[in-house]
């Protein structure tokens, strides 16, 4: 793999000190593989060892950035990632944890308080992609280099969530939207005078209901049938996919795992766990606990996302009506 850059600056005795990584991996294999990117990406190697080291004794975070590869989740691992993920929430620590798909559910529910990266079978460009967003995140670091495609992929998903979220705050007040390429729109305000007329009292409009899910399980489908003739490559477009896989579910009174909305979101697992972060982090979708069991958790609508959607396809059927 070629050298990648991503200088970063930490004045420490008047030079500049590289951040350390430990790096947690049962195949020695993938620990030296993790290693040589680490060190491409400019981080210092520090603690290595076995997952199961973890478990042993008192668990501490001794390196800025944390590196846990577990593709199997047993209930030791899971113990030692939560402890972990406490551990790094409270030193600031920057996990990134790669597992399978199969153990994703498990893992996923274990890491609520530090905003681990979680890889899914990743490639070592991913995981690069990775340690360069982790190494961003952490104060006093500037990322000085990466390249320009992977820079602006890490740029338009950021831009492109923050938008979706602006639209769909519009949305859930009922004000109309600018035209675009990723349009909404909504019906205007209802405005009441008070008094003299001089002063003017909003009204929100009631929620509309959440559309028929089989309307929205059709469109889904439809969308589906696309890549059939023409490749699923030039149709991704996941946070829309989720929003309607979360629509659907949150009308049919059904919960969403993780695992199944990276399904539904049409882009690789690993890809869509970014997107999942970055919906969350802008308000959009948020995190619900399993009550009966700890290591599962499950992805819904928020209120204000579920307000707009609902508003979204009130208008959508006033739109069709008129085409009729």
């Amino acid at each position: 793999m070629g050298q990648v850059d991503f200088a970063y600056d930490m004045v420490a005795n008047g030079e500049r000190a590289a951040l350390a990584v430990a790096i947690y991996a049962d195949r020695m294999e993938q620990r030296q593989e993790i290693g040589e990117d680490a060190m491409a990406a400019g981080l210092r190697l520090g603690e290595l060892g076995s997952v199961a080291s973890l478990a042993e004794g008192d668990l501490r975070v001794m390196a800025d950035v944390v590196v846990l590869d577990c593709p199997d989740a047993d209930a030791a691992t899971l113990a030692a990632l939560a402890r972990l993920d406490v551990r790094a929430a409270r030193s600031g620590a920057q996990l990134v944890v790669s597992t399978s798909i199969a153990a994703l559910e498990p893992v996923f529910g274990c890491l609520d308080l530090s905003r681990a990266q979680i890889l899914v079978e990743p490639t070592r460009a991913e995981r690069v992609i990775a340690l360069g967003s982790a190494l961003s995140a952490i104060s006093g670091a500037r990322v000085r280099e990466l390249s320009d495609g992977d820079r602006l992929t890490l740029i338009r998903l950021t831009e492109q969530v923050g938008e979706i979220a602006a639209r769909l705050d519009r949305l859930s007040a009922g004000l109309p939207e600018k035209s675009n390429v990723f349009r909404f729109e909504s019906p205007s305000q209802d405005y009441r005078g008070s008094g003299d007329g001089a002063e003017r009292e909003l009204l929100r409009k009631p929620r509309p209901p959440l559309p028929d899910p089989r309307l929205v399980r059709r469109i889904i489908r439809q969308r589906r049938l696309r890549a059939k003739y023409f490749g699923a490559e030039f149709f991704a477009d996941p946070a829309w996919d989720m929003l309607l896989d979360l629509t659907a579910a949150r009308a049919e009174h059904a919960r969403v795992s993780v695992s199944s909305l990276c399904i539904a979101s049409g882009v690789p697992p690993t890809t869509a766990l970014r997107w999942i972060g970055q919906m969350t982090e802008a308000g959009l979708f948020e995190r619900q606990e399993d009550e009966t069991d700890r290591r599962r958790a499950f992805i819904t609508l928020s209120d204000r996302a579920a307000d707009a959607m609902a508003r979204y396809f009130e208008e959508l059927g006033r739109t069709a009506e008129g085409l009729v």
